[in-house]
């Protein structure tokens, strides 16, 4: 089956149980239409670069799924009509990386940056 990584915002005047409640949803959506969750990441609470939908913050939250494309298709269709989530990104990768993602990396941890000019 496809991998796939998805980014989801969720409104700001959101929990983080409820955030996190969300994520699982999700995962549930996948798993009913023959697919599975690998793995999912709560970022938190992180300000936006612009408001969306008058917010300036929102929960972010990151997830990887091995799922066929209908199984996908029908989680973006309700994430969309849910009324917290403000926006979804999908995405097909060849592979899942092993690593936290790189919200999750302390800066330690992260690779070299290149020289500044």
């Amino acid at each position: 089956m496809p991998l796939y990584e998805h980014v989801m915002i969720a409104r700001q005047d959101l929990s983080n149980t409820q955030a996190e409640g969300l994520i699982e949803h999700f995962g549930s959506v996948l798993s009913d239409n023959g697919g599975t969750l690998v793995d999912h990441e709560y970022w938190g609470v992180k300000t936006m670069a612009y408001k969306i939908n008058k917010n300036r913050k929102g929960h972010y939250a990151y997830m990887r799924s091995d799922a066929p494309a209908t199984a996908v298709q029908e989680m973006e269709r309700l994430m969309r009509l849910h009324d917290d989530v403000m926006r979804v990104l999908t995405i097909k990768v060849d592979e899942h990386p092993e690593l936290p993602s790189v919200q999750m990396q302390k800066r330690d941890e992260r690779g070299d940056r290149r020289e500044r000019r």
